[in-house]
């Protein structure tokens, strides 16, 4: 029994389980098959890269500092981009991107923070 590859057809020599004929076509291929959720994961993936390197570009004095909602916003922060939310005991909610995280305060204030 002849194989071929998946990719571009061509005759298939080796291993019997062989399915590409190298890893141009195999990478060509499984890019095809996965196109339309990689473009979701990759622009999800950048978002959060982005708001990551936001919230790292302020100076963290004792793992925190305070900002304005305008200056996160000028800086390109998405705040509908996070990775996970912790509430503390009293009820307070910190919106997190990986570990480093912010807390709105009042008048537009943002404290950002860093988990340890």
């Amino acid at each position: 029994m002849e194989t071929t590859c998946l990719e571009c057809g061509k005759k298939l020599v080796g291993r019997a389980d062989k399915k590409f004929c190298e890893d141009y076509c195999r990478n060509a291929y499984n890019n095809k098959i996965n196109k339309d959720s990689k473009n979701l994961i990759r622009n999800i993936n950048n978002r959060l890269r982005k708001n990551y390197r936001v919230l790292d570009s302020f100076t963290l004095t004792e793992g925190k500092t305070k900002t304005t909602r305008t200056r996160l916003i000028d800086k390109g922060f998405d705040f509908e981009f996070i990775t996970n939310t912790y509430t503390t005991k009293k009820g307070t909610t910190y919106f997190f991107v990986y570990d480093l995280g912010y807390l709105p305060l009042d008048n537009d204030y943002y404290m950002i923070v860093k988990r340890e």
